[in-house]
């Protein structure tokens, strides 16, 4: 088990400007006055080996992604398919903890390539407030060389908030080990929401929800990329919420905001 808390509190850099991301929104709330809570979810493909990444663009990725930060100002990022430096510098951007877990391929360590030099491939989460323990582990069922891995990072208020990528489904054999996967998350999440307020952002390469019953459920159905297969699950003192999908221009992904009426519980 390979894992990475690093604490990270310097001040945002500034950023290119790019144009702005077409958003839409589906709520329970509008315009609410109460306290809130926000999770962003990321799926960045930023590993140098997938057809959705390329070089030329590898700056802008990163760019974007710290816009997004600066812009919705969340108090939680979960982030897919990406590597251990360039998290690291996102943090170092935006002022926020990171919990990273590094994934296999073909059962060992992958570096990110073109360019070198960014770490390992794998998995993380951002935090404002303090990260206090993490826990990763990979899943029981796998599918193919990507290794697949939920990452929970627990903060100094008591609020976990935990990402997985699960396996894609376009084989019988993926698509048994995706299910497997989902309840096993469903399981991880299930423990973690029992010793307090639990969040959950991923792609988890399905429509179906992995989310405990008690946890409400936040999709990007209305993504223009890859609809409705990035989730964010959560536990709150209120069952009301919004979600927002803004279009990615650099990512296979776009980015999805879920936004709680009011602040967690600790």
């Amino acid at each position: 088990m390979r894992r990475m808390a690093i604490s990270l509190a310097a001040a945002a850099s500034a950023v290119a400007a790019l144009s702005p991301a077409v958003s839409s929104v589906s709520s329970s709330f509008a315009d609410s006055s109460e306290p809130s809570y926000q999770l962003l979810q990321m799926n960045l493909c930023l590993s140098g080996q997938a057809g959705c990444y390329s070089s030329a663009t590898y700056r802008s990725i990163l760019d974007e992604a710290t816009e997004q930060i600066a812009d919705r100002d969340p108090e939680a990022v979960t982030l897919n398919e990406v590597c251990s430096a360039d998290v690291a510098e996102l943090a170092r951007r935006t002022g926020y903890e990171l919990s990273f877990a590094a994934v296999d391929y073909g059962s060992a360590p992958l570096p990110c390539i073109e360019p070198r030099g960014r770490g390992l491939f794998g998995i993380a989460v951002l935090t404002k407030d303090d990260i206090r323990t993490s826990q990763d582990r990979a899943f029981a069922v796998q599918a193919d060389p990507e290794e697949r891995r939920w990452l929970c990072a627990t903060t100094e208020s008591a609020i976990s908030v935990c990402t997985a990528h699960l396996s894609t489904r376009f084989s019988s054999v993926e698509r048994d080990a995706n299910d497997a996967e989902c309840r096993e998350l469903r399981s991880v999440l299930a423990r973690h929401q029992e010793a307090g307020t639990t969040l959950f952002g991923g792609d988890v390469n399905r429509q179906d929800a992995c989310a405990p019953p008690t946890m409400w459920t936040s999709r990007d159905s209305s993504a223009t990329q890859s609809p409705g297969v990035q989730h964010i699950y959560g536990t709150t003192t209120s069952n009301e919420w919004s979600t927002s999908v803004d279009e990615a221009t650099y990512t296979d992904h776009d980015f999805l905001l879920a936004t709680a009426a009011t602040t967690p519980a600790g």
